[in-house]
This record gives C-alpha cells, structure tokens and sequence, in this order.
C-alpha cells in the first residue's frame, strides 16, 4: 500500500487529478463556447442542446457501467482505457467540420468520461495505506476543485486569443501525461470478489430510454409535440425506461440495483437532488449565452462570472458536512434548496444588468451559498441511508442522478422559457426567455426544499465521521464533480 508522502503515491495523486479534472474541465468549459459554436456552424438551439447533451448522454448512462468494468478488469487498465479515449474523442471534437460531427464526437467523448471518472478515486482508495487515504483523498477533492474553477478561465482564454477547437485539443497533451504517469506509477487493483456477468443489457436500455427521452424533449419545439418522429422518440424512451426498470429487478447483478431506492431517506435525497441540479444545470446552460449574446461579455469574461460559486463551495463545504453531522442534515437540504432557487430568480437581473457587480454577482453569491448549504448533507445522507457496503454506490447513483436531473433540464427548460430556433442569437428574445427560464428553474429548487422537509428526517446520532469520509461528502460539487466508485 502506498505511502501519502512517498513520490510513487504523490504521482499517482497527480495522474488520477488530472485524469478526473481532464472530464471535469471539459464538461465546464463547454457551456462557455456554445455561442461562438453556434456562430460557426450557423447552429441552432437545438444542436447547442445536443452538443451539451450529446456527452451527458453517455457520461451518466455508462457511470455506473465504467465503476462496474473497473472492479472487474482492473481499475488502472480502465481508467487508462478511458483516458486514450477521451483524449482521441477530444481530438476529434476539436477536428469537426459541421455539428453534426461536433454532437457525434461529444457523445464518444462521453463514454471515454464514464470509463475514466469512477477509476480516479477508486485508485485512490485501493492504492494507499488506509492511515494515508483520507489526506490522499483530500489533497484529489481539493486539486480536482481548483482544475475545475480554473477550467472556465482557461477555456475562455483559449477561445478569445485562438479558437474554441482549443479547449478540445488541450486535453490530447493532457491526456498523454495522464497515461505515462499511470503507466510508470499507478499500481492495478481489481475487486476479487465480483461475480456474475457485466449488466450490458441494464446499460444498453438507460442509454436508449435517455437519448429517445431527450431527443423528443429538444425537437418537440422545433418540429411540434404531436409530429410522428417526436412522439415515437418518446414512445422509445418511456419503454426503454420500463424495459430498464424490469431489466435491473429481475437481474442477480444489476447495474443500479433499485432495492436502493425502497429506502424512503435514500429515494427523497435523490428525488431533491435531481430537482436542483435539474433547476442549476438548466441555467447554467443558459447563462454563458446570455452573458455574451446580451451582455457584450467576452468567452473570458462569461467563464469568470461563475468563479464565486467555486470558491465559496471549497472554502464552505467542509464546514456545512461538520454542521450537518451536528445537528442532521434535514434544516440544510430544506434551506439550501429554497436560497439557490432564490439565486436562480434574482439572475433574471442578469440581462441588460448595469453591471457585473450589481446585476450578476449577487445571484451568483446567493447560488453558492445555497449549494455550500445543501451538496455536503445532500451527500452525506445519500450516503448514510444504505449499508457501509453499498456506500460507494449510492453516491455514484445520487451523483448520476445530478447529471441526468441536468441532462433533461438543458432539454427543456430553453423551450420552457420560449427560447428556440435561432432566437437565443437575437438578445431581445433571448433576455425574456432566459427570464422566464431562471424563474422556473428556481421554483423546481424551492419545491425541492420543501420535498426534503416533508421527506428527510434527522438520523440518530452515531459517531463523527471520519476524515475520508468529509472528503467523500466534499467530492461530489454541483460543477460537474468526480462521483465516487462503485462498490458491491
């Protein structure tokens, strides 16, 4: 076992902070380009939506597969597997000619993200000495949070003074430092009591069920709620989804297995969690638009204005877990909820605002606050509600459902506000959908506040938790964090 202070264990923190913080930038970064994408390719709303959506797609239908494969054939080989992917898929995003290129090379960088993710702190846990793991686990929580805030200040550098095709290219000399480090230093590891066949089927349909779902969800602006290829696309996805759900109960080693959810503490906390991040994600998707169709501001300048956010969750979080396992978790996922879909609201400011400081900045302040409020005892109960056993799989299942929560929100919450076609290019139009939007993204938070004051209810007290454990809570950040491993 490795040593937190030994050079073999300080590089193979390096390899699996950088592999993890390559997916993580990359899923940022994005949101920050579309309108220059757009301008490119001569894009619609729709082919932006599919650009975000296209890597969401595969990322969290495959998550839980990826930490599946890991256990089994060794976490380093599939972690380095994900990698080399991800770094080509990379290449190949930044080579397209037209969206449709773009979308088709977002959707296999996806499955390199869900292949790469779950392994960079399962590594972590089987590869150190467990006196060392919870500072190992840190110092990967607090490097991959600094990735993340530099992410959109680096990706809107490149797109001003070069090209959007830049912060796809960057992750190729990334990733080749991520597979030579793991090659000379990260030890392999594998689960060896893992029995039974992959779940490829379980994996097969939620990727079905998600793509048909989000296909109608995009189109049906475009191409009218009652036309033949909107209502089949629907149609595939709620029997993809039913198909999933009698898949993964009948099989003996299901991907997701749904007796999890027969926990009423363990299925509220998910039901709160896709609410809000559905409500974040929605507007996260849209603000950087805005920023630079509306407001003037530079890809730089838009990439910065989230920064608050960032900085207040690292500074914040470990303070609001120790809170929470004070006085239990249920009065901060009831108010935190409520305070981010304030924030949410008070960005309806945002268009046309006077300026950064009094039109942006307090909405994105109140945002933060709410999420330093509500991510670490959101965790921390996901957690808690299910045996030690299962631990690692519900907080990469609550951490799917985060993603898939903003996987559907970026679908429908632009056509929720009225926003479409090619409106979100004329600022008129795009202002007053996004104000709408924001105010229906906020009232899904509020009502996830009051779901988790009807639902949640306050453990007995036990004892502390451990230091890895605060890290654990910590890890799982509303900017696209790292979920952790699955375990049997």
């Amino acid at each position: 076992m490795l040593q937190y202070r030994s050079p073999v264990g300080r590089w193979v923190i390096a390899a699996t902070v950088l592999g993890s913080g390559m997916a993580a930038i990359d899923a940022t970064v994005i949101g920050i380009a579309l309108p220059t994408i757009g301008r490119d390719f001569h894009a619609s709303l729709g082919t932006l939506q599919w650009v975000v959506t296209g890597y969401t797609l595969t990322l969290s239908s495959l998550l839980l597969l990826g930490g599946s494969l890991g256990d089994r054939y060794g976490r380093r080989r599939i972690f380095m597997v994900g990698v080399g992917w991800f770094a080509l898929a990379s290449a190949a995003c930044a080579a397209s000619s037209g969206s449709g290129q773009l979308i088709a090379t977002r959707v296999l960088q996806g499955i390199g993200g869900a292949l790469l993710t779950p392994g960079s702190l399962a590594i972590l846990e089987a590869s150190f000495s467990p006196a060392d793991r919870g500072e190992a686990i840190g110092a990967w929580s607090g490097l991959g949070g600094v990735a993340t805030a530099a992410g959109p200040l680096l990706g809107g550098y490149l797109i001003t003074a070069a090209s959007w095709r830049w912060i796809f290219l960057i992750n190729v000399p990334v990733g080749a430092m991520v597979l030579v480090l793991s090659a000379r230093h990260v030890p392999e590891s594998r689960d060896a009591t893992v029995a039974g066949r992959i779940d490829m089927e379980g994996a097969a349909l939620a990727t079905v069920a998600l793509a048909s779902i989000a296909y109608a969800l995009i189109e049906g602006p475009a191409r009218g709620w009652t036309s033949g290829q909107v209502l089949a696309a629907l149609a595939v996805g709620l029997v993809g989804a039913l198909s999933f759900g009698l898949v993964e109960y009948r099989s003996p080693a299901p991907m997701l297995p749904l007796g999890l959810f027969h926990n009423r503490q363990f299925a509220v906390t998910n039901a709160v969690t896709f609410v809000v991040y559905a409500g974040l994600g929605g507007v996260l998707f849209l603000l950087p638009v805005v920023l630079q169709v509306v407001d003037h501001y530079s890809p730089l300048a838009s990439g910065a204005a989230l920064l608050p956010i960032t900085v207040v969750m690292l500074a914040l979080s470990a303070h609001s877990g120790r809170l929470a396992a004070s006085i239990g978790p249920r009065l901060q996922m009831s108010v935190g909820p409520v305070v981010v879909g304030v924030g949410l609201a008070l960005l309806a400011r945002a268009p046309r605002g006077s300026s950064y400081a009094t039109s942006v900045l307090p909405a994105v302040l109140v945002i933060a606050f709410g999420l330093a409020t509500t991510v670490a005892p959101l965790t921390a109960t996901a957690l808690g509600a299910v045996s030690e056993s299962h631990a690692g799989l519900a907080s990469a299942v609550n951490n799917d459902v985060a993603r898939i929560g903003g996987l559907i929100a970026v679908a429908v919450l632009p056509a929720l506000g009225g926003i479409s076609g090619l409106s979100y290019l004329h600022p008129d139009s795009l202002a007053h959908g996004f104000q709408r939007a924001v105010l229906i993204a906020g009232s899904w938070c509020i009502a996830g506040g009051v779901l988790a004051a009807a639902g949640i209810r306050n453990p007995t007290r036990g004892p502390e938790p451990s230091g890895a454990e605060t890290h654990e809570a910590r890890s799982h950040c509303a900017l696209e964090a790292t979920p952790l491993r699955q375990r049997d």
